[in-house]
């Protein structure tokens, strides 16, 4: 096989992957006779090498943009806009060669793990507030806590108008402790620290879903595997993407396995 045959790809598949339809789609267009190839009509088989020219109906396929999945260690006084007149944005701040925005947010005061994409599907799927995705945060207050601050901060606590979730939390030291939300309410630790007499100090997020921060040196990044996206998807393959997700359930939510996401912490 040449060089030129190596690189070329099916037409079907060639026509897919832009986006406009799906390769049984693709050949109807083949079929009904409307995409040529270098300005002829094309046939059910015929491969594109490139530099090729497809035309349908005339008219240049866009190519579909390459979906991008980051991960970044996020530093505080990073702020998750995608305004980048705004001092300190995280768009600026990653310096990623296409346009990318941020799942979720952390607040300036807060850092850890957050997601960038320019898939905007997936990111309706993580945040809709019904979809109990888990985010897992180490957090450290201005004095020691004891237990039944822990016990509270897992029942629920009145915040916005609203009772959070129950949760899961744990000690690590006197000042310090884990909590893992499947909520994304406006710095809601935060919130649900102050309604209890405490000051968080900082704020670290740890995991989102199935994403641990792991050793990301902090203002890094790197791209989400195929195997990790493949979990994502996975994940989120139930979930809902309009306002349904933000009812309240009819009954107890299911607990996931180690999955989640959130807005802003």
């Amino acid at each position: 096989m040449n060089q030129e045959a190596r690189n070329s790809v099916n037409l079907n598949k060639y026509i897919s992957d832009t986006g406009v339809c799906s390769r049984r789609g693709a050949e109807a267009f083949i079929v009904a006779g409307r995409v040529t190839v270098n300005g002829a009509v094309a046939q059910l088989g015929n491969r594109v090498s490139p530099g090729d020219v497809v035309l349908l109906d005339g008219k240049p396929l866009k190519e579909k943009p390459r979906l991008i999945y980051l991960a970044l260690n996020k530093p505080v006084g990073i702020v998750c806009t995608t305004e980048t007149h705004v001092p300190n944005n995280i768009i600026t701040f990653v310096k990623y060669p296409q346009r990318l925005f941020p799942i979720g947010r952390l607040d300036k005061d807060s850092e850890g793990l957050i997601f960038l994409t320019n898939d905007g599907d997936i990111v309706n799927k993580i945040l809709r507030a019904g979809n109990q995705h888990e985010k897992e945060y180490i957090v450290r207050v201005d004095r020691a806590y004891d237990s039944e601050f822990l016990k509270r901060m897992s029942s629920g606590v009145p915040v916005l108008d609203t009772v959070t979730k129950k949760c899961r939390t744990w000690g690590i030291d006197r000042q310090t402790f884990g909590i893992v939300l499947t909520q994304g309410l406006n710095r809601q630790i935060r919130r649900m620290c102050e309604y209890l007499g405490y000051r968080v100090v900082s704020l670290q997020r740890i995991r989102i879903m199935n994403i641990s921060l792991g050793p990301l040196r902090k203002g890094a990044w790197r791209l989400l595997t195929d195997q990790e996206m493949e979990q994502i998807h996975a994940l989120v393959q139930s979930s809902v993407k309009t306002e349904e997700a933000s009812r309240p359930a009819a009954g107890p939510p299911a607990r996931q396995k180690r999955a989640g996401f959130n807005r802003r912490k």
